[in-house]
């Protein structure tokens, strides 16, 4: 295939010896098949900011520090110089949120380097050695849906436990490997001790996971993990392997977070509907 020009780079510095096929085009990157000697990996080329389609990137960004003062103060007044820092901001974010989780135990795929504003990371396959699919497009028994469940709060905790939360976290982004789920699109990944939002982004990665896996799966619409996790979390009691109920009693007089998350969430299954279908449409256009 033609090599992207993002590409070139690593081809010519001999990092990547060819590029096999596009695997993914999404809203924030594309990714590539590529060989890297003996070996197939992934290779994540990110978007410029006019080109993707991820909002609100501000309160995803709170609690990041930047480099140094000046750059801080760039990105603060939003300079030409503070939107180039944060565009680095955001691609770096990724890249550090891997080499972190993947030291924590959390199932990413392990980065191999990130080069020319590229990320390459290892190619998450299935049981025949194939890319693997997304979660959403596979459809679990009963008995699945609530081994995966289990498995991916227990993902979420550990994040948690390494200081992160994924921010946007869904079966669109998780991968169904040959050994289980393994979570992919970091870079808006929260930082829990400096983001006012991250208790808000936290329950929704968790009531996104039980939507899905509450498909086929009924009992698990009535779990509330998020407080419990919030909770033992804020007291500094929160371990890898701190057991867990999916129990919650909240007090008196609450407002009710869960069904305003659930439009929200509605809203952006809709969106995510439509575009799906432009694309199709355009698709189909051009055949």
């Amino acid at each position: 295939m033609k090599i992207p020009n993002s590409l070139q780079p690593l081809i010519d510095d001999g990092i990547v010896d060819a590029v096999l096929r596009q695997l993914k085009s999404g809203k924030e990157a594309s990714v590539f098949l590529v060989r890297c000697g003996s070996h197939i990996r992934c290779a994540k080329v990110y978007k410029d900011a006019q080109q993707r389609g991820f909002q609100k990137l501000a309160e995803y960004q709170e609690g990041r520090k930047a480099r140094g003062s000046r750059d801080a103060r760039a990105m603060g007044k939003g300079s030409r110089h503070g939107r180039r820092e944060q565009e680095a901001a955001w691609k770096n974010a990724e890249v550090d949120a891997l080499y972190r989780l993947a030291a924590a135990g959390v199932r990413v795929p392990r980065p191999q380097g990130y080069y020319e504003g590229v990320l390459v990371m290892e190619v998450v396959v299935d049981e025949q050695g194939q890319p693997a699919p997304r979660l959403n497009d596979v459809h679990p028994d009963a008995e699945q849906a609530r081994a995966w469940h289990a498995l991916l709060i227990n993902q979420i905790v550990r994040m948690l436990c390494a200081g992160l939360i994924h921010g946007d976290l869904s079966e669109f982004n998780v991968l169904l490997a040959a050994d289980g789920p393994t979570i992919i699109d970091l870079p808006q990944a929260v930082d829990a001790t400096g983001n006012n939002n991250a208790f808000r982004m936290l329950l929704r990665d968790v009531e996104n996971i039980r939507a899905y896996c509450g498909r086929y799966a009924p009992e698990l619409l009535d779990s509330e993990y998020a407080y419990e996790i919030w909770q033992l979390y804020q007291a500094g009691e929160l371990r890898p392997d701190s057991p867990l109920t999916g129990r919650y009693e909240h007090p008196p007089g609450a407002p009710d977070v869960d069904g305003v998350l659930a439009q929200i969430e509605e809203a952006r299954r809709e969106a995510e509907r439509r575009q799906r279908g432009r694309e199709e449409a355009e698709a189909a256009q051009d055949d």
